[in-house]
């Protein structure tokens, strides 16, 4: 790659396992740019990951909810940014509205994926191929590498902080971590009666269970015997924290399938109607599990064949005869 960047933001995604992906990027950056500042901005619900991303030297809230223009807060937000002297930015979100603070900003380059009206806004306009995601991300800075895992750097003690906030004590023996939840849509969720006859196999077996969600998630969880309900309960940064002491992850597709996959934690992540080569979980500890029907994948919120078979008829059992290895 050619060019030079003292200053780089980057206009980060507004979905927790997009942003993890993202890392992948700003380690990219980071070789590419050595000496640059990455600063990146993206909605306050995902900002907290950036505190386990040693890459980025600032997190900047954008202040609007899934879906608002806010056409004058991106406006005054913009020229706030004007003094900082950014270089270069780049747009993951493929909106047209992400791609306004940074025109307002007056940045120089700036560099995204985008149609007719974001070659209004963006003046270094990349052509979309059918990559995976982290490499999508990639492409933007012309990386000719194997593309970098995602990871989180945990603190020193983070867990034990996160144990103590929520008056919780440190497992005794293996812990299985559950997320029951997929924001995406209910196709992508292993029925819940599934997780119930997995979590309880598994406290047979020993296993101390927690659950992880956000407070969306709580109904689903409440179905599921386990020890610890942390669905709602947790800041996305303690769930970060405390996700680091699992012996084995579930879950669905989702944003905490990836935090656990860039935690380096061992893990079953159970797919659907998503495609896996796109947005699978990035880890040599991750394992993949799917049936692979005819009609998938087929990125639907909700099935619409109304069977759900891809997911209903992915067993406990199946996933039992996985995790016994791991026991051992």
């Amino acid at each position: 790659m050619t060019g030079r960047a003292s200053s780089i933001l980057v206009v980060g995604p507004a979905w927790v396992g997009d942003m993890v992906m993202a890392q992948s990027l700003f380690a990219g950056l980071h070789q590419h740019y050595p000496d640059a500042a990455i600063d990146v901005l993206a909605p306050r619900w995902t900002l907290p990951l950036l505190r386990f991303m040693p890459e980025v030297r600032r997190s900047i809230e954008q202040p609007l909810g899934h879906g608002e223009l806010g056409l004058a807060a991106r406006y005054r937000q913009g020229r706030s940014l004007r003094a900082t002297g950014y270089d270069l930015v780049l747009v993951l979100p493929g909106s047209v509205k992400s791609a306004l603070v940074p025109y307002w900003a007056g940045i120089p380059k700036r560099r995204g994926y985008g149609g007719t009206l974001r070659r209004l806004l963006l003046n270094e306009i990349r052509t979309k191929a059918a990559r995976p995601q982290v490499e999508s991300y990639l492409a933007l800075i012309d990386w000719q590498k194997p593309a970098p895992e995602p990871r989180l750097i945990a603190p020193p003690g983070g867990s034990n902080q996160a144990l103590a906030a929520l008056g919780l004590v440190r497992p005794k023996g293996p812990l299985l971590a559950i997320a029951p939840g997929a924001e995406y849509g209910p196709a992508k969720r292993w029925p819940s009666q599934h997780f119930a006859e997995l979590a309880e196999a598994k406290r047979n077996q020993g296993w101390r269970v927690w659950l992880f969600g956000s407070a969306g998630d709580r109904e689903i969880a409440d179905a599921i015997p386990c020890d610890q309900n942390l669905a709602g309960r947790t800041s996305l940064d303690q769930a970060v924290m405390l996700l680091a002491l699992a012996d084995m992850v579930v879950s669905n597709d989702s944003g905490l399938m990836h935090v656990a996959a860039a935690l380096q934690r061992p893990q079953l992540a159970l797919f659907g109607p998503s495609d896996p080569l796109r947005t699978g979980p990035r880890s040599e500890n991750a394992q993949v599990l799917r049936l692979g029907l005819d009609c998938s994948p087929c990125n639907k919120r909700v099935c619409p064949l109304g069977h759900h078979r891809c997911m209903e008829d992915l067993s406990p059992a199946i996933v039992l005869r996985l995790m016994t290895p791991a026991d051992r």
